[in-house]
Order: structure tokens, then C-alpha cells, then sequence
């Protein structure tokens, strides 16, 4: 990929993700994870990403994910969890939607892992919904830290008045090797990973070539 035009990137700053503080784990969040899941495996209505057309994300995607009832009972468990008197979903510009309570399936080959972060205008909290009962633990979320020349670290977290990593680094084109893993969060069957939004992650790996196998999640993006 096409290096910074300056030749190096803006170090950000770095704020050990701790657990209770930067991000939660809730597990045996729904009741009946598996008829959630058996919904999903049944939709008719993914929209294609890569590698079944050109697209930058990977995988399928279907919305909604969680019904009202089921979305309510994670949205209590988030206020509980952050102490946020209240949760809403932010409108994207221009009128469009969020990628909210949306599945999401991508298996092995599909994708690799893209450390980024979440857009701040858009959420301060993101969470993912891991909805496979059997696939390795690496294929849960990783946070990461930049990697920086001679083996230094930097750091981890988009602040104002950038809200993305694009935009903090000033390009989206990095070196592959410019993050390296600091924290991971292992997959577990109907597990709520729940994250500061604008700490740098992604997911550890993918798995899987039927769409049974394959890595499911849904995904949720909240101002608070």
C-alpha cells in the first residue's frame, strides 16, 4: 500500500484497554442464542460483500439482527455495564443508517484483520455478538497499538478533533505491520464484547467456508 506522505504517521495516544473500564465482557447474554442463531442461518436477504463482489467489507450482512425484545435485554445490559443513563443510535450523514444490529458472516479468506476504530460522531460504544457455538478462540476481537520504527509502541485511541483513525492518521493506507496485538478478547458462543469505540480493533481471525461454519456476529454501534 502507498506509504504516509510524510513518511511517518502521527502517534496516537495510549490507553491500556482494561476490562470494566475500556471494555466489557458479558456472557449467556440472550436467553435462546440458538434460535437467534437458527434465524439467521435462515435469511434470505444477505447483501454481498467481498469476495463476492467488489466491495471493501468483507463477508454477508443482514439487518436487523436481534429482535426488539432481544435488542432491549443487550441495551440493559450495556446501561448496566457502562453507566450510560441512556443509549440511542446516532443518524449517519446524509440520512443513512448505521450498520446496527446487523449479522454479519465472514469466513476463512475472506478478511484479515484491520485494526480501526469506530466513527466518535457516529457512537462512543460498539459491541460485538458472537454467534457460532463452535469456533476457535482466536476468532474473537483483538484491540491493537501502533507499531512504530525501531521497535517502539504508540498508542491506541482516536481523541477530538478526529474521529476516526483515517482521519487521525491523516491517510488510510498503512503499512501491514504498523499495529500489533496488545489485548484479546477469545470468542465464546452468545458473549457481548463491549468497547470504548474509539479504541483501535478488530477482529483476531475468521473461520470457516459454509455459511454454518463461518464466523457470525451481530454488531452494534450506540451514543450514550
Amino acid at each position: 500500500m502507498p506509504p504516509h506522505p510524510s513518511g511517518t504517521l502521527p502517534v496516537l495516544p495510549y490507553r491500556k484497554p482494561t476490562k470494566g473500564r475500556d471494555y466489557w465482557v458479558l456472557d449467556d447474554v440472550l436467553p435462546d442464542a440458538h434460535a437467534v442463531r437458527e434465524r439467521c442461518l435462515a435469511k434470505d436477504d444477505w447483501v454481498e460483500g467481498y469476495p463476492h463482489r467488489p466491495e471493501t467489507w468483507p463477508g454477508l450482512r443482514a439487518m436487523p439482527g436481534l429482535e426488539p425484545g432481544e435488542l432491549a435485554r443487550v441495551e440493559r445490559l450495556v446501561r448496566q455495564a457502562t453507566g450510560a443513563k441512556e443509549l440511542w443510535v446516532q443518524s449517519a450523514p446524509g440520512g443513512g443508517t448505521l450498520n446496527h444490529n446487523c449479522v454479519q458472516v465472514v469466513g476463512e479468506g475472506e478478511s484479515t484483520p484491520r485494526p480501526h476504530t469506530d466513527s466518535r460522531a457516529l457512537c462512543r460504544y460498539a459491541a460485538v455478538l458472537y454467534l457460532n457455538p463452535d469456533v476457535p478462540k482466536d476468532c474473537g476481537t483483538s484491540f491493537y497499538r501502533q507499531s512504530l520504527p525501531g521497535g517502539r509502541l504508540g498508542g491506541n485511541v482516536v481523541q477530538a478533533p478526529h474521529n476516526n483513525l483515517v482521519e487521525a492518521l491523516g491517510t488510510r493506507f498503512v503499512a501491514p505491520d504498523a499495529f500489533e496485538e496488545d489485548v484479546r478478547v477469545p470468542h465464546r458462543f452468545n458473549r457481548l464484547l463491549l468497547y470504548n469505540a474509539n479504541l483501535v480493533h478488530s477482529a483476531t481471525g475468521y473461520c470457516g467456508t459454509t455459511l454454518e461454519e463461518k464466523r457470525m456476529t451481530a454488531v452494534f454501534f450506540w451514543m450514550a
